[in-house]
C-alpha cells in the first residue's frame, strides 16, 4: 500500500542471501491485565489461542527469513498486549526485539503531521481551505504542466489556489507519478532534484526543498489528481513557516510532550542507539531476492538531526508511543485528560476526502484498495473490503521501512506491528496481512 520507500529504486549494492534461525520470541501481557469489560472468560480463552497462533505466525516469517524480528502492539476495550519475534539483526544475531525497541517508521509519520497541521487549523492560523501562499510563497502562483506528458516549462497558470486540505489529501498536484520505468520529464526532474519520492528522505533544507519543488511546475491542476507523498513533506514545512520552529520541536511541545511520547523524534539520540535495529530490505539491483542492509550507504541514516524534519516520512517511535497517538485519534482527540485535538478535527481528519474520480486514477488506485480504502487528512480510510482484512471506518497507514499502524473505533481496536524490513512494493506484505487478519479473529 505505500510506495514512499518502494519507488525510484535503482543502482543498490549486492548482498548475499540470508539464512535465518529462529529468534528468541515472547508475548507479554502490559498494562492492566485481567478480563476486559463485557468478555467471558471463555471469550477470553478463545482470543489468547488467536494471539498465540499470531505469535506462531511472527516465529515462522523470522524462521523463514522474511523478517528478523518484529514488535507488536494490541490496544483493545481497554488492555493492552505487546509481542515481540526475533531479533535486532538477520541469522538470530542482535538483541532480541522489546517492547522499548525504536523503529524507523517511515509513512506513518503521515497522519502526526496531518495531526499537527490541523492544530493550526484549530488555533487559527490557517484554514483548512484557505491559500498557503502565505506561508509558502513557492506556492502562492504555481505553473502546472499543460498534460503530464509535457516538458517542463510547458506550463499554464494554476487554475486555483493551493489549499492546506489539498496538501493533507495528496492532491495539490506534485507527488509519486506511478509509471515505471519513468516516463514523463516530471518525474526525472523530481529524482534529479532530489524530492521524488523513495525510502532516501530529502537531503536538503526545508527552504531548499520549496525552492526546488517550486523550480519545477505542478503535474496538474491543485485539487485535481491523488499524488502520493510529497504534500505532507510539504505540509510539514508550512508548519515550520508558520511557527518559526523546527517540525520536530513543534511535534514534541504539541504532541510528544503532552502525550507521553518520550522515544518519538526524527533522530535517534547516542544513548538510545542500541534500542535502534539494523533496516533491511530487498537487493533489487540483484534481482535474486537478496535481502541487504540498508544503511547509510543507501540513504538511510537516524543517527543524526536530518536537515530537513520529513513530515512524509522521518519519524522515529516506539509501539507505546505510537500508540499513545493512535489511542488519542481514537478517543476523538483527548487521551487520559489531556486533550491534543477537538473532536470535529478528528472526524475531519478521519472521512473520506476524495471523489470517485480522484480514487480511481493510476497514481491512486493502488493506494485505494479497488475502493476498498479513500484517503482522509493525512492517512488512510477504510471504506469496503482490502486486501489487509481492515474494517469499515478504520484509519491509519502503513510504513515503507516495514510498519503498519490502525486505529478502528468501532470495534474499540488500536493497533500496529513494527518490522525493520522494507516493503518490497505498494502491495502489502505478508507480515502485515497475517498481523491484521489475526488481530481480528481475536476480537471478533
Amino acid at each position: 500500500m505505500d510506495s514512499h520507500h518502494t519507488i525510484g529504486r535503482r543502482s543498490l549494492l549486492k548482498g548475499a542471501t540470508a539464512s535465518i534461525a529462529l529468534g528468541v520470541a515472547g508475548l507479554a501481557r502490559a498494562a492492566g491485565g485481567g478480563t476486559a469489560k463485557g468478555e467471558t472468560m471463555a471469550g477470553k480463552a478463545a482470543k489468547a489461542e488467536v494471539l498465540k497462533a499470531l505469535q506462531e505466525k511472527m516465529d515462522r516469517h523470522v524462521g523463514d527469513g522474511y523478517i528478523p524480528g518484529a514488535t507488536w502492539l494490541i490496544h483493545h476495550d481497554g488492555e493492552t498486549q505487546i509481542g515481540t519475534a526475533g531479533t535486532f539483526e538477520m541469522n538470530g544475531a542482535g538483541k532480541p526485539m522489546a517492547r522499548d525497541t525504536i523503529f524507523r517508521v517511515a509513512s506513518i509519520t503521515k497522519p502526526v503531521t496531518a495531526a499537527i497541521a490541523m492544530t493550526l487549523v484549530e488555533n487559527g492560523t490557517i484554514g483548512l481551505d484557505d491559500p498557503v501562499g502565505e506561508f509558502l510563497p513557492e506556492l502562492a502562483q504555481p505553473r502546472v504542466l499543460k498534460s503530464v506528458e509535457s516538458d517542463i516549462n510547458d506550463t499554464v497558470p494554476a487554475e486555483r489556489p493551493v489549499t492546506l486540505r489539498h496538501l493533507l489529501t495528496q492532491t495539490f498536484g506534485l507527488g509519486a507519478i506511478m509509471v515505471f520505468p519513468e516516463q514523463y520529464p516530471i518525474q526525472s526532474a523530481m529524482r534529479e532534484a532530489g524530492i521524488a519520492p523513495s525510502w532516501v528522505l530529502p537531503k536538503m533544507t526545508s527552504d531548499e526543498y520549496m525552492q526546488r519543488l517550486s523550480d519545477l511546475s505542478l503535474a496538474y491542476q491543485p485539487g485535481e489528481r491523488f499524488l502520493y507523498n510529497n504534500g505532507l513533506d510539504v505540509a510539514g514545512i508550512l508548519i515550520e513557516r508558520a511557527t518559526g520552529k523546527r517540525l520536530g520541536e513543534v511535534m514534541q511541545e504539541w504532541l510528544f510532550e503532552p502525550l507521553g511520547m518520550k522515544d518519538t523524534a526524527f533522530f535517534v539520540p547516542p544513548e538510545k542507539r542500541d534500542r535502534l535495529p539494523t533496516q533491511y530490505g530487498m537487493d533489487f539491483a540483484a534481482g535474486d531476492g537478496s535481502i541487504i542492509v540498508y544503511d547509510a550507504d543507501l540513504g538511510i541514516d537516524f543517527t543524526a538531526p536530518p536537515p530537513m524534519d520529513s513530515g512524509a516520512g522521518g519519524l522515529v517511535t516506539t509501539v507505546d508511543d505510537y500508540a499513545a497517538f493512535s489511542r488519542m485519534m481514537h478517543n476523538k482527540g483527548e487521551l487520559d485528560g489531556t486533550r491534543i485535538l477537538q473532536a470535529g478535527t478528528v472526524a475531519e481528519m478521519t472521512r473520506n476526502q476524495l471523489t470517485p474520480e480522484q480514487m480511481s486514477t493510476s497514481d491512486a488506485a493502488m493506494f485505494m484498495e479497488e475502493g476498498g480504502a479513500g484517503w482522509g487528512l493525512g492517512m488512510s480510510v477504510i471504506l469496503g473490503e482490502t486486501k489487509m482484512g481492515l474494517k469499515p471506518g478504520a484509519f491509519g497507514w502503513n510504513g515503507g521501512y516495514g510498519t503498519t499502524a490502525f486505529t478502528d473505533p468501532e470495534n474499540g481496536l488500536v493497533a500496529m506491528l513494527f518490522t525493520q524490513r522494507l516493503m518490497d512494493s505498494p502491495e502489502p506484505p505478508v507480515t502485515y496481512v497475517d498481523f491484521w487478519n489475526q488481530i481480528y479473529r481475536s476480537i471478533a
